[in-house]
């Protein structure tokens, strides 16, 4: 019986153990999740700031004249009080000086030495062009939820909140290996070879994740060869493509089985990608993929990155699909969710003419994933749908 991908998507996550989170700077933790809140050490600003280039005055002394009294730059504040009538000269981002309120922007002030008066209209209320203390964040307040991807900007918060360090999981080793004596390395033109493109895509798929990858290369379609080779690697995921069914040739299952692993489940009411495994061998995680590029593609798209980003601690790991309207019409769809390859043009979405699973370059030429729930009705044009968008 075929599983449901939302069923099978529950099940491989449940099969992940909970790897202990590690402390790394800042710029080694980035792409990965936080493995904990991350509260603010310190509070953003510190103090009032101005906003502008101008003058830190009273906003009671307004229209003027004032006498200027010194000089406040970001980390050289002016250290005295400013008394009725004064000002000073001020920058953005400089601390304002106690007394003042109000920042009087220099394009509406003119100096005669020490003596300043207004040109414009001047400031509308007290506290204009400041930016009051805390008005970011306070000491205390979470910065970034456990389970967040630390972003560039959650980075930079982290930085300004006080942390030179943050809590993450370890880096998933991947360890991945094609399966099949019809394979070649890339780059060869043998006309009787296939050359191996799974490899190269996966580990383009997961680059932008916190993973090392280990190359297995392709391996032969030989039950003691994989078995040994299976024995031997030492990876929190092993993800093999091709050979992954039940075949004379495919032989994943029964190899995974004899190197002492268990199988959990196999075969996703799925297309493509039905043919998809799921089992451990020891304490590493092993997926058994098609060997069919397509079908590798959604399912590393819908599995193999959900697992990898739940092992390193995402809160929300699986691919969120977004609304889109339809370009044209859609036929009916058969017993298994469907993902067509497809492109937005115009604002709607377009599927792909041919959908056959062996078009790569059908692939490379879509922009999103256009997808059709089991038993779905067919849809017009203009319908709505759900698309998961491809970088």
């Amino acid at each position: 019986m075929l599983i449901p991908v939302p069923e099978a998507q529950r099940r491989l996550l449940a099969l992940a153990t909970d790897r202990p989170a590690i402390e790394l700077p800042l710029r080694d933790a980035a792409g990965h999740w936080a493995a904990a809140d991350i509260p603010a050490r310190r509070t953003q600003p510190a103090s009032d700031l101005s906003a502008m280039d101008g003058y830190a005055i009273r906003f009671e002394d307004m229209p003027g004249p004032w006498t200027v009294i010194g000089e406040s730059a970001a980390g050289r504040p002016f250290p005295e009080r400013i008394a009725a009538g004064q000002a000073t000269r001020i920058f953005t981002g400089a601390a304002m000086p106690s007394g003042a309120d109000t920042v009087l922007v220099q394009e509406e002030a003119a100096r005669d030495g020490a003596r300043m008066t207004l040109t414009g209209e001047g400031p509308a209320h007290r506290g204009r062009n400041v930016r009051r203390k805390g008005l970011d964040f306070v000491q205390g307040d979470r910065l970034i939820a456990a389970g967040q991807r630390l972003t560039p900007a959650r980075i930079a918060v982290a930085a300004t909140g006080g942390h030179g360090t943050l809590p993450v999981r370890p880096r998933v080793r991947v360890a991945i290996a094609a399966t099949g004596d019809e394979l070649v390395a890339p780059g060869s033109n043998d006309p009787a070879a296939l050359p191996e493109s799974n490899g190269a895509m996966l580990a383009a798929m997961l680059a932008d994740m916190p993973v090392d990858i280990i190359d297995l290369g392709i391996l032969p379609d030989d039950l003691d060869r994989l078995r040994d080779a299976f024995a031997r690697v030492d990876a929190d995921l092993l993800v093999t493509t091709g050979g992954a069914s039940v075949g004379d040739h495919d032989l994943v299952q029964p190899a995974l089985k004899a190197a002492g692993g268990s199988i959990d489940f196999w075969r996703i009411a799925l297309r493509p990608g039905k043919p998809m495994m799921a089992g451990r061998l020891g304490s590493m995680m092993v997926l058994g993929l098609p060997g069919n590029p397509i079908s590798a593609f959604v399912t590393t798209l819908l599995f193999v990155k959900p697992l990898i980003a739940h092992l390193a601690g995402a809160a929300e790991p699986l691919p969120v699909p977004i609304p889109a309207i339809l370009g044209e019409d859609v036929p009916a769809n058969g017993p298994r969710i469907d993902y067509l390859r497809a492109a937005m043009i115009d604002g709607r979405v377009h599927a792909a003419a041919i959908q056959d699973s062996s078009m790569l370059l059908t692939l490379a030429r879509s922009t999103c994933l256009l997808i059709r729930e089991p038993g779905a009705p067919p849809a017009r044009i203009g319908d709505s749908a759900e698309i998961l968008m491809l970088a």
